[in-house]
């Protein structure tokens, strides 16, 4: 039993229309329409019918939304009571991540929670900021970190401004410069860290008219470290990935501002698991 295909059943029948359930529910409206079609499919009954004054139920439909209606309350409670009963002793928390909050936040927050509650078990998924936004959206995660604005809709709480700095060979000609210059971006061979709909770094290109000559391209920042170090180019890293520099590279601020906003997401905090919402409050010891 998927109880989102029967919430979005009930909601898309309360608003009258795909759209604004989809807008209530915080997903897509062909997200809406696909778990309805999905129903219609698994129970073999039209559910709804679509014209040009919104979305009605059919005469079959309008016999099975009491239960469906009965069933969603009926889980709401036991979700309640199973809350109730078990606190925090158990529960499962899976988180979106990208490597440097994986790498340098995570850790310490995971050893504060597990004091408090050791039976907590986690599930991390890496990714890049566009798929971690997907993974929430679609229920894969219960939580994530992302960088905002965002794409989709959802629920954001900013943690951090994260400084991108320029990263550079120890023998660059400019190792002795206070600030890199942005234009110099240009006169070297660049290696780019990207992936994905959120080009945060190709952004600094845009807003600075300039068009460094990128080498290469990927979204292992330490394997871009490790270029760097053999001179084979410069890149810009955000300041988190740098904390702990496994490698014997430069590390300059730009004369331009340059940052990323890292924040933790959810789909709702109103529907949130309550394992969910308690770990929220411990992102304070990143």
């Amino acid at each position: 039993m998927n109880i989102q295909k029967y919430l979005a059943f009930i909601k898309t029948v309360d608003c009258n229309s795909f759209t604004k359930a989809a807008n209530v529910l915080n997903y897509s409206q062909s997200g809406i329409s696909r778990m309805i079609a999905d129903l219609e499919e698994e129970w073999n009954i039209p559910l709804l019918e679509r014209d040009r004054l919104g979305v009605h139920l059919t005469s079959d439909g309008a016999v099975l939304i009491p239960f469906v209606r009965k069933i969603c309350e009926d889980y709401r409670s036991l979700q309640s009571q199973v809350d109730s009963l078990n606190g925090l002793e158990s529960g499962l928390i899976r988180i979106g991540t990208f490597s440097s909050v994986a790498t340098h936040w995570l850790p310490n927050i995971i050893k504060h929670f597990q004091n408090d509650y050791p039976h907590v078990e986690y599930e991390l998924l890496l990714g890049d900021y566009t798929e971690i936004e997907s993974w929430i959206i679609d229920g894969r995660v219960d939580c994530g970190f992302i960088t905002v604005p965002t794409i989709h809709k959802m629920e954001t709480f900013i943690l951090e401004k994260d400084d991108l700095l320029v990263i550079l060979p120890q023998n660059h000609p400019l190792a002795n410069c206070e600030k890199f210059p942005v234009e110099s971006l240009c006169d070297y061979p660049f290696m780019l860290l990207e992936k994905g709909a959120k080009a945060q770094i190709s952004a600094i290109f845009e807003q600075n008219k300039i068009a460094p000559d990128v080498h290469f391209t990927t979204w292992d920042d330490y394997a871009i470290m490790s270029m760097v170090e053999s001179g084979l180019g410069i890149s810009i890293l955000p300041k988190l990935i740098l904390k702990r520099i496994p490698y014997n590279i430069l590390v300059k601020e730009l004369n331009v501002p340059a940052y990323r906003n890292i924040a933790f997401a959810l789909r709702d905090s109103k529907t949130a698991s309550t394992v969910t919402k308690k770990f929220m409050e411990y992102l304070q010891y990143r």
